[in-house]
């Protein structure tokens, strides 16, 4: 949990004044799998709560009359300390409370007894929608689909024996596959009916791992040879999911869909919308609207039955990500898009099949509620990010990914008299291996009367995390991108000013430029003009709304340090770094980065070598003048009229120490185990030339954002604009 300010105004006038947000930033898993991070557990399922605000006892609590009771930090209630808490039950003898976990640690994962569950937990489901359309089949995506969950059987978590699969394929129709343990071959029933789908016996059509493995085998090893030769070219995922849900919803689950086209049949059909005509104009928001209430509606029928829905998108044409990403989006899902993607192209096809792969590897939770709780006086009012908001501050999640970050803003609803205030962050939720656990995260801020404090504790990583939530809920609320793009201007302006004027008495000079502003604040200046050049909300022609919107779905779901990193990309200078970088550290074995630089096309010289990265994509440029020497070391070919543009791998060049040192660069930039996150992105490869294809080197251009592109301003303008709007 990080928090906008660090140093807590005590009354609400005092935070209006500051003009600055005060959010919770709340990022409950650091990566995919237990093991890599893991978090003390207290094991004896004695769990101690206030009466009245039902925090968790937690470090900042004090123990009163002898210990036998403890005060809470939230609302001052005085409660007793349980009995158990000082006795080990297993071991039979008296133990030192002062070495349970939850006095010492703000972040601790409880092991939940019976009276918080209403049923027993679920074992996880996945239940695929694999479409089976001629452009799924033609693009590959059918075979590759097909033969990554063949071979990530054994990563799909399956501790408890319990873990069940089921398969669903769509065209036109519905094709369902009943397996039971004691036939390898599957039937298949087709149903074309689909107002009324009729739904087969669910019992052989979600069957468990364990017991079908090799049925489930049998059908995975055939599905492309069932529809090798197809000519259909419908899609009728609506009426898929609406048989998915009912067939899975009495135990709740994942639904997985891989598409390759627009569903344009039965439930939930969808037109082609997408009107270049309307691009970069005001009408553009309407494209990023919901175009069917199917999706809305439906999603919250799944948020009720604990159903979460994945959505893998790969049409090479349009396919409405703006719709279909509502499923995702009121679920706890993600929503994931691969443009133009074929199977043909073995970096598309690794590509997806090592993002989806670790996706289905990845230690879920299930049904799973979050609250967050404060020090009396503050309140809970907007929460952002992917879940259905199910009462005014409770966020439920029928799966609860390890991959995506959450936002809290707070209110100040009373004046705060304490010194310190706290919040408290539960996530009460059942892990893939059928057990009921409760993770628990608190974190203790102090309080100030002071407005320079306030403004000295600001944090401009979760300010922008903030405002990119806020900016992505304006478009997608009907708002419209121009007023999401004015609204984080105007906010940038309001705080320069609230500092001239509060802070330093309207003195003009130092700093930025001639603008003052605090120095843990001045990266908000570069981030801010990201944020409205970034290809989410960027005012511009040239962007499909697919892209536009598969773009708003990641401003709003990536954990904080990825998020930054995705707005304001990491740039480096490749053909004269140190020695020491791209090679592994002497103490610590990681391979060392070189330094970033500004992104600014005045740092691209034409003999040099860099990389840009956004997380999501990363560009190898190579300037146009560079010599053969370098060329021949880095790709081992004679010059850079050899080199070859576009979408590729870096191939090992023997006995090039720079080609390894590139290679390694290029791969610790993608590593995010290193930054406390989890992720499963691979990101794209491009390798763009200097004097090469004009569309590359633009898309390039546009990660460079302090220089002027496609309309935005350049950060030497932007800083002018500022200066003359702060001192106005």
């Amino acid at each position: 949990m990080r928090s906008t300010i660090n140093a807590v105004p005590t009354t609400n006038s005092l935070l209006k004044k500051s003009k600055l947000p005060f959010a919770l930033i709340i990022q409950p898993y650091t990566s995919l799998h237990d093991e890599e991070s893991p978090v003390p557990l207290v094991s004896d399922t004695v769990i101690s709560r206030c009466r009245r605000c039902r925090s968790y006892i937690n470090p900042y609590v004090t123990f009163l009359d002898h210990g036998h009771r403890w005060r809470c930090n939230m609302c001052n209630l005085t409660n007793d300390v349980p009995q158990a808490f000082d006795w080990d039950n297993a071991q039979g003898k008296q133990v030192d409370r002062w070495q349970r976990p939850e006095l010492n640690y703000s972040v601790v994962e409880f092991i939940a007894p019976q009276e918080y569950m209403v049923r027993p937990p679920q074992p996880l489901v996945y239940l695929f929608l694999l479409d089976v359309s001629f452009a799924a089949v033609q693009s590959g995506l059918l075979a590759t689909s097909a033969r990554t969950i063949l071979e990530s059987l054994d990563r799909i978590p399956n501790a408890d024996k319990r873990t069940r699969l089921g398969f669903i394929c769509v065209d036109s129709a519905l094709h369902y596959f009943c397996m039971t343990s004691d036939s390898l071959e599957p039937n298949m029933l087709v149903v074309s009916d689909l107002e009324e789908p009729f739904l087969p016996i669910p019992g052989d059509l979600l069957v468990p791992l364990d017991e079908c493995r090799e049925a489930i085998e049998n059908l995975l090893g055939k599905l492309q040879d069932m529809f090798h030769n197809t000519q259909n070219g419908g899609n009728c995922m609506g009426s898929a999911l609406k048989s998915a849900h009912k067939l899975i919803s009495p135990i709740g689950g994942k639904i997985v869909v891989l598409t390759a086209s627009l569903p344009t049949l039965g439930a939930g059909k969808l037109e082609l919308r997408e009107d270049k005509k309307l691009l970069g104009t005001s009408k553009e928001s309407g494209l990023l609207q919901t175009a069917n209430s199917f999706y809305k509606s439906f999603a919250v029928e799944c948020s009720k039955s604990q159903v979460s829905v994945d959505m893998f998108l790969f049409s090479a044409s349009y396919q409405d990500v703006a719709s279909l990403s509502n499923l995702p989006r009121y679920t706890g899902g993600q929503t994931y898009f691969y443009p133009g993607w074929s199977a043909a192209r073995s970096e598309d096809a690794f590509k997806f099949a090592k993002e989806f792969s670790d996706h289905l590897s990845a230690e879920i939770a299930l049904e799973a509620v979050m609250r967050v709780r404060a020090t009396t006086g503050l309140r809970m009012s907007t929460f952002y990010g992917n879940f259905f908001n199910r009462s005014s501050d409770l966020c439920a999640f029928p799966a609860f990914p390890r991959d995506q970050g959450y936002v809290v803003e707070v209110a100040i609803d009373e004046a705060l008299g304490k010194s310190f205030v706290c919040m408290q962050t539960a996530v009460l939720h059942t892990t893939c291996n059928g057990e009921r656990r409760i993770r628990v995260m608190t974190l203790a801020l102090p309080t100030t009367q002071n407005l320079a404090d306030v403004y000295a504790g600001a944090d401009q990583v979760a300010i922008t995390t903030f405002f990119s939530h806020k900016a992505v809920e304006k478009v997608l609320s009907g708002g419209g991108l121009d007023a999401a793009r004015d609204a984080l201007q105007s906010k940038l302006i309001e705080l320069m000013v609230t500092y001239r004027k509060e802070l330093t008495g309207g003195a003009v000079g130092g700093g930025l430029g001639g603008l003052q502003f605090s120095s843990n604040l001045r990266g908000l200046v570069v981030l801010f003009l990201a944020l409205i050049k970034h290809v989410g909300l960027r005012k511009t022609a040239q962007i499909p709304t697919d892209l536009r919107s598969a773009a708003l779905c990641l401003l709003s779901t990536l954990p904080a340090t990825l998020l930054i990193q995705y707005i304001h990309p990491r740039f480096y200078s490749l053909h004269d770094m140190p020695e020491y970088c791209g090679l592994p550290h002497p103490e610590t074995g990681e391979i060392v980065l070189p330094q970033p630089i500004n992104l600014s096309s005045e740092r691209l010289l034409l003999h040099g070598l860099y990389l840009i990265d956004d997380g999501q994509t990363q560009f190898l440029w190579v300037g146009g003048q560079a010599v053969p020497a370098l060329i021949q070391d880095v790709f081992g070919v004679p010059g850079i009229e050899h080199v070859k543009v576009g979408k590729t791998t870096m191939r090992v060049v023997e006995e090039s120490q720079m080609n390894e040192r590139v290679r390694n660069v290029i791969e610790k930039s993608r590593d995010k185990r290193g930054r406390n996150v989890g992720s499963v992105v691979v990101p794209n490869l491009y390798v763009v030339r200097g004097d090469g294809e004009p569309s590359l080197r633009m898309w390039a251009g546009t990660m460079l954002i302090e220089d002027r592109s496609d309309g935005g301003l350049s950060m030497q303008q932007w800083l002018g604009m500022l200066r003359e709007k702060v001192s106005a």
